[in-house]
């Protein structure tokens, strides 16, 4: 993926970093490079690895081709320290079709797996969801800001993340004090938005929602069990996502997600998104299983 020149020098660098993050180094023909983004918690940020080997499936298909699906595995905790080499298996080029299989690979093991599948324009029959009526962004608190509120009183790794600098701007409907969680229903509602103009490459926009898409996901199906991500004994990991694109958007303006969690048993949550413009069509969905154990000390 090759972006303009002057991108870099006209945009907030965080934002410009997150976007050379998922352009990737291509190394042979189906063969692509990503380096490994520390977000602070110990291990790769899921969004990312999911958002790299969607760039690297797009960049083997014609461009006439928009990713319309995506289901991915999460097999082993990455390694940020480590770039991470993805191999793109050309399943299958159709007549209207396009599948991908994506192997994101550190040391020798596949740590996350990806099949995509791609398909050109077409006319066909419309509806969806309607959007839920909810305060717009200009109404509302970021994410970051509220975080920076209570940053002293979070443990030291948790603080370096709430003081870093975020390419992507969350404002909240539903407040959530993850220092002191109390059962709610399992539903957030959020606005998500890049924090500065994109590129012409809607190929690039999909890389970033499906980056942004973990981003306080499956969180909502700790919400009516009264704790949080962040409370002592709690391991909490992707195990699978999805996602499907329905319409065009842009990033650099703002999306509605709307998530839910229908279910948790067994040590696992399952969390439902969706993505409205502000026109109120629904451009994308999205679906995760992810571990939520609380371990108790021995």
């Amino acid at each position: 993926m090759t972006l303009p020149s002057c991108y870099e020098q006209r945009v907030q660098p965080v934002l410009a970093s997150l976007v050379d993050l998922l352009a990737l180094e291509r190394l042979d023909r189906d063969l692509f490079r990503g380096q490994s983004q520390d977000l602070g918690w110990g291990a790769i940020f899921g969004g990312q690895v999911l958002g790299q080997a969607l760039s690297a499936a797009a960049q083997t298909v014609t461009a006439d081709r928009a990713v319309h699906s995506v289901h991915g595995y999460f097999m082993r905790a990455g390694d940020v320290r480590r770039p991470i080499l993805y191999q793109v298996d050309r399943l299958r080029d159709g007549s209207s079709f396009t599948t991908r299989r994506v192997a994101a690979i550190q040391e020798g093991e596949a740590i996350f797996s990806l099949e995509a599948s791609f398909q050109g324009v077409e006319d066909g029959f419309d509806h969806q969801d309607a959007m839920p009526e909810v305060p717009g962004p200009e109404a509302l608190r970021s994410e970051h800001e509220m975080a920076l509120e209570i940053a002293d009183h979070l443990p030291p790794m948790f603080r370096a993340m709430a003081l870093a600098e975020r390419p992507i701007e969350i404002r909240p409907v539903e407040v959530r004090d993850p220092l002191r969680p109390r059962a709610s229903p399992p539903v957030r509602r959020m606005w998500y938005r890049a924090v500065d103009v994109l590129p012409d490459d809607a190929a690039l926009h999909r890389y970033l929602l499906a980056y942004a898409s973990d981003f306080s996901f499956l969180g909502t199906a700790m919400d009516p069990h009264g704790t949080s991500w962040v409370q002592p004994g709690m391991q909490v990991a992707s195990i699978d996502h999805v996602m499907w694109f329905h319409r065009p958007f842009r990033f650099d303006d703002w999306l509605l997600y709307v998530v839910d969690s229908p279910s948790a048993s067994g040590g696992r949550g399952l969390v439902r998104g969706q993505f409205f413009d502000r026109a109120g069509r629904l451009v994308a969905s999205a679906a995760q299983e992810g571990l939520i154990r609380r371990r108790l000390p021995r």
